[in-house]
């Protein structure tokens, strides 16, 4: 089994959907990864930042799923990061009502010791700076480096995520977001062009239509499980995310035909996350209903056909 390092944030929720809306709940981009890493019982750890107001009790949380929180600095003096968004009826649009930044403004990630030697790197969604600090304390380079970023990024600061793409190893992104990179509608054209600025494999996320993984000339397509009814995506693709990086950690293996089976665990995952606000859903999934699930993606995508 290898060990997972995460950064990313941890954070402060608050989210209006066509079903409901909360006050200020956990949230965070490594939370997600994290909890969803979890499930897999990998050695793991965050590094973040939250301020004096962040719940204990969210910390042991996460204690409480075997994720080392010696990465998470505490500033007692400062407010935690914090994001507030309303979903449209389509629930893949959505309205930024808030960003306070906070502590987060002038976070200095520092590596534990014991993670300094991570086989797998998850670098959540943060700036492309904070991400190649974190890549730089590391002894020697990870053996998979996976980085998860955003337009933001891409508008303003492009040059220094061009620097951090050059080091890394497989980049998850959303469709949109890889046609901004590149300036090719074509996905496939688009994943090429993302090889080319550094990454080997490349995953492209569609929403409630699936992911596609490309490596060289290899692609494979994994579709999103049809659900009754989604409740908050806040969270589902950090889910993926994790997922995709605690499979892979568990298996130990890098492979593309690997990375396939991480895929489906991802895309599995994160179509429990959608059910209930923020993380609430993941924190009560048990493996019998992930089992469920992973049948159901197979009797899905599963057929025969006699080829003349």
């Amino acid at each position: 089994m290898s060990k997972l390092l995460i950064v990313g944030t941890v954070a402060f929720d608050a989210i209006e959907t066509p079903f409901g809306q909360t006050d200020k709940i956990l949230g965070g981009a490594a939370t997600f990864i994290g909890l969803a890493a979890s499930h897999f019982n990998v050695n793991s750890a965050i590094i973040s930042v939250v301020g004096g107001d962040f719940p204990k009790a969210y910390l042991e949380l996460l204690k409480d799923r075997q994720i080392d929180i010696s990465g998470i600095e505490v500033v007692e003096d400062g407010k935690t990061f914090f994001w507030s968004g309303r979903y449209h009826n389509d629930m893949n649009t959505r309205d930024t009502l808030s960003t306070e930044l906070n502590v987060l403004a002038d976070f200095d990630p520092k590596v534990p010791e014991t993670f300094k030697d991570a086989d797998i790197l998850m670098l959540g969604n943060l700036h492309p700076d904070i991400q190649m600090n974190v890549l730089n304390q590391m002894n020697s380079k990870p053996k998979l480096v996976i980085l998860d970023t955003m337009n933001f990024w891409m508008e303003h600061s492009l040059e220094e995520l061009h620097a951090i793409l050059k080091r890394t190893d497989v980049v998850t992104i959303n469709d949109e977001e890889a046609r901004q990179l590149t300036h090719e509608y074509s996905l496939v054209l688009a994943a090429r062009k993302i090889q080319e600025m550094g990454p080997r494999f490349v995953v492209i996320k569609k929403g409630e239509h699936g992911a596609l993984l490309f490596h060289e000339d290899n692609v494979f397509f994994a579709p999103a499980l049809p659900l009754e009814e989604v409740f908050d995506p806040t969270g589902a693709g950090d889910t993926f995310a994790g997922g995709f990086a605690g499979y892979l950690a568990k298996t130990n293996d890098i492979s593309f035909d690997n990375m396939k089976n991480a895929v489906i665990y991802g895309s599995t995952l994160a179509s429990f996350c959608v059910e209930k606000f923020g993380p609430e859903r993941m924190l009560e999934l048990n493996l019998d209903e992930l089992y469920v699930r992973l049948q159901q993606f197979k009797n899905l995508t599963q057929f025969e056909i006699e080829l003349s």
